[in-house]
């Protein structure tokens, strides 16, 4: 269940850490914040709403069911953003989680690169995981995939209980609702060991995607359905920061990076604006 953009990472500065929401708003333009008047004007009904979220699994089938592997590129630049998973190489074999994995973008890089790693793998897209099972490189030696809905899943009937070094929660948590963010980071808490990390990266607030929503997209504060009913919620570094500590979370690190899209066929090249985060689950 990703729902990444197709970023290139250039090498740009990404230690915005002391940004604030007020900050970053100033940093708008009167076009982009006559843009976000206007998303006020006409809201997402209560019932589409209440009916997208009934069914959003169905609707990230369809996705897997359009786009199959093709849509998300390999995440191979997850090793240099994170030293978390550069550490990896040790002889102690790492459990990882890769929570909402799509086709498997994140992991079979990782596997690729020679990690000494056992992945946990679940989406809520059960098309998603078979074509994650599909893949040349699953073996049950090495990957356990299934499918789960993060927000209320038992999660150890796949995952045994406190044996989780990393959680990968990458262009994930957006998806879901606001109100729902808070039970999934306890579900997590259930599988990660003591001084285990949940390493996240998702969308920041006034980034490019969500000044470019038109009215009637608008579901709530920062949240918002796609044409196709996906969502997306865009994150302030104050929001994740209160909410991984309500949930018992130490924060590591917290800021937003800044990154560019471009495709040079469509003539694209957009600034984008990112949160990336480590939170600790406490070793007492």
């Amino acid at each position: 269940m990703s729902t990444e953009a197709k970023p290139s990472f250039n090498n740009m500065k990404s230690d915005f850490s002391l940004d604030t929401c007020s900050n970053i708003k100033t940093q708008l333009s009167d076009k982009d914040l006559t843009q976000l008047e206007k998303q006020n004007s006409r809201m997402v009904s209560q019932f589409m709403a209440d009916k997208i979220e009934r069914e959003s699994r169905k609707h990230w089938d369809l996705f897997y069911k359009r786009n199959e592997t093709r849509f998300f590129k390999d995440r191979h630049w997850t090793t240099r953003e994170f030293v978390e998973l550069a550490e990896c190489e040790s002889s102690e074999k790492t459990v990882l989680f890769e929570v909402g994995c799509g086709v498997g973008n994140l992991m079979y890089p990782l596997l690729e690169d020679g990690l000494n790693l056992f992945v946990y793998a679940c989406d809520l897209s059960p098309r998603a995981v078979d074509f994650v099972k599909s893949h040349d490189q699953y073996s049950e030696d090495k990957v356990k995939a299934f499918q789960a809905d993060i927000t209320g899943d038992d999660l150890t009937l796949n995952v045994p209980e406190a044996s989780v070094h990393i959680v990968s929660l990458i262009f994930v948590l957006s998806a879901i609702h606001p109100d729902k963010h808070a039970l999934v980071l306890k579900n997590l808490s259930t599988v990660i060991r003591p001084g285990g990390k949940i390493i996240f990266r998702d969308y920041g607030l006034y980034d490019m995607a969500q000044l470019r929503f038109k009215p009637g997209h608008k579901i709530a504060d920062n949240f918002y359905m796609r044409q196709d009913c996906t969502r997306s919620y865009f994150f302030s570094t104050e929001y994740l920061t209160k909410l991984a500590t309500d949930c018992g979370f130490e924060v590591k690190t917290n800021s937003y990076v800044y990154r560019r899209t471009v495709n040079k066929k469509e003539d694209i090249d957009v600034p984008r604006r990112f949160v990336q985060a480590v939170f600790v689950k406490p070793t007492s």
